[in-house]
């Protein structure tokens, strides 16, 4: 029994080690990379969360059954079996690591990164892994590898419209034309923000905060329409009419200082764009035109119209300048009639 106590005191070590290194240290320098803003700082400590812990442990036993009375053959199991937990441990570190350094990595260059990619690089680290285990507890990998290249057609053929889902995603991923946060309208009708790129679908979030479900197949099949290529900036446009009354240069002067008081508003960043109009047409009661002004995204339309009309309205109404409607005479031909 005495010959036990060097080999529970490492585990018990190790275990106490663990504890202080997840709570204590571990804590302490996550704070300080936090305040410091150190890049990746994030990535790294939520890649080795509780694995600090795990390694002390793992560090305990190992070093438990270097000192313990047991046979070779057992203790020559127990550290292979120790091995395997420690490289799956540093695999799915490295994993998390990966995924987590390509979405900022693309976060940086894109703007919003795309679950398909990190979990290609989290899959590609986790495969790696698992050969490199399997080749610590001496298993051939070549016949392995060659086996799966076999059976890789027999399940290509049982997996087609997955397969099909998938490729099609890296497709709309590295063509770009669709990107995460991307203002999409498809030709079914559905519209809104694509928020999400996977291996199987592509999630478009609307305005009304429901989730459409879009197939990569399908949408890279389908004709839809971008409105964040080639640029998220957008030309608003509106269509207005004046009486035939109006003074056309001042009605001009009016709806473009309109239009540039809403960008100041909504999209300051582009108010060296002048806003214009065009007049096109006499029609029965009015001159129209159209007003042309450019909006940071196609979402920002819908407030750039409200403020554009509201104060339009008053400024019109300030300079005595009429927007006309169409007025109908209604005869009663029964009463008229009877008059006769």
């Amino acid at each position: 029994m005495i010959e036990w106590i060097t080999p529970i005191g490492f585990i018990l070590a190790g275990l106490l080690a663990g504890i202080i290194g997840e709570k204590v240290i571990f804590k302490k320098l996550e704070r300080f990379v936090n305040n410091k803003r150190i890049a990746g700082g994030n990535i790294i400590f939520h890649s080795l969360h509780r694995m600090t812990f795990i390694w002390f442990v793992i560090a305990g036993f190992f070093w438990a059954i270097l000192s313990s009375p047991l046979k070779p053959d057992i203790a020559l199991v127990l550290q292979k079996v120790l091995t395997i937990a420690l490289l799956y441990s540093v695999t799915l570190v490295l994993s998390r690591l990966a995924a987590g350094f390509v979405n900022l990595f693309i976060r940086r260059t894109e703007g919003v990164p795309t679950s398909l990619i990190s979990n290609l690089a989290k899959i590609t680290v986790l495969v790696l892994g698992a050969l490199i285990i399997l080749q610590t507890l001496g298993v051939q990998i070549t016949p392995i590898v060659t086996t799966l290249g076999i059976g890789g057609l027999a399940v290509g053929l049982a997996l087609q419209d997955t397969l099909a889902n998938l490729f099609s995603g890296f497709y709309l991923v590295i063509s770009k034309q669709v990107r995460t946060g991307d203002y999409v309208k498809l030709d079914a009708g559905h519209e809104g923000y694509v928020i999400d790129i996977s291996w199987r679908n592509t999630t478009i979030k609307e305005i009304s905060n429901n989730v459409v479900i879009v197939p990569n197949s399908k949408l890279s099949s389908a004709i839809f329409t971008n409105y964040h290529l080639p640029a998220k900036e957008i030309t608003l446009t509106m269509d207005v009419g004046v009486s035939y009354d109006s003074d056309l240069e001042q009605v001009e002067k009016v709806t473009v200082e309109v239009a540039k008081e809403v960008m100041q508003e909504i999209a300051p960043e582009l108010k060296e764009i002048e806003p214009y109009i065009r007049f096109h047409t006499f029609n029965d009661f009015s001159i129209d035109f159209t007003l042309y002004m450019r909006v940071n995204e196609y979402f920002d339309q819908r407030i750039g119209k409200h403020l554009f009309v509201k104060k339009l309205h008053k400024r019109y109404q300030q300079a005595g300048i009429q927007i006309p409607f169409p007025i109908r005479e209604v005869y009663n031909m029964q009463n008229n009639s009877a008059m006769e």
